[in-house]
């Protein structure tokens, strides 16, 4: 070995090696930082989106005892029922907002916090369900004139049925034996986990 070899290769040596292994070893770990981030940002979609879908399924529940209400109660249905069926409203209430994302001051927003609304309570799924009902007419009272109502869209063929009844002909054709009815509108709210909160709607006669 000469004289000073030493000496030179130590001072040739400045680090620069480590220095870049440094910068590599921070940027991935930056880039597995973000990586979880990501993850975790998707995992945490991917669950609202199955609460909230599992809420808009529960929206079925009110329906169905919405229909079964407005099916069992025919005496009920020409007058607003503010004590018997508080639930329930013989006319559309055009300045009720049911959603609660109207601009417009003039119209309300409905309270579902009230006693107001039919609460089915929780489901099986932790889906608080609440409903209300409105018939699609502009006031209460029998849906004759002067009280104007929405109607199903079925037109009535006299003495064309059995013994002489009216058969209805519906758009499309066909014949169903029914009248020609009034329409209900049936909003259901379900709440569910993490502030999960779902509107369904339904129209039926």
């Amino acid at each position: 070995m000469r004289p000073g070899a030493g000496t030179f290769a130590a001072t040739r040596e400045r680090g620069a090696i480590l220095f870049i292994a440094l910068i590599v070893l921070v940027a991935m770990s930056l880039a597995g930082i973000a990586l979880m981030r990501s993850v975790d940002t998707n995992v945490l979609i991917a669950g609202n989106l199955a609460f909230r879908q599992g809420a808009t399924a529960g929206g079925d529940r009110g329906i169905e005892d919405a229909r079964a209400w407005i099916t069992g109660n025919p005496a009920l249905l020409t007058d607003d029922q503010p004590n018997n069926a508080a639930f329930y409203w013989a006319n559309w209430q055009q300045s009720l907002d049911l959603v609660g994302n109207n601009p417009d001051p003039t119209i309300a927003n409905y309270d579902w916090a009230a006693p107001d609304p039919k609460d089915l309570g929780l489901d099986s799924a932790g889906n608080r369900v609440q409903y209300v009902i409105h018939r699609l007419c502009d006031k209460a009272g029998a849906p004759q004139p002067p009280v104007q109502c929405v109607k199903s869209a079925l037109a009535a063929s006299p003495g064309t049925g059995p013994g002489g009844s009216n058969v209805v002909q519906p758009v499309g054709g066909g014949n169903v034996n029914m009248g020609t009815s009034v329409l209900y509108r049936v909003t259901v709210r379900v709440t569910g986990p993490r502030n999960t909160v779902s509107f369904v709607q339904a129209v039926m006669n």
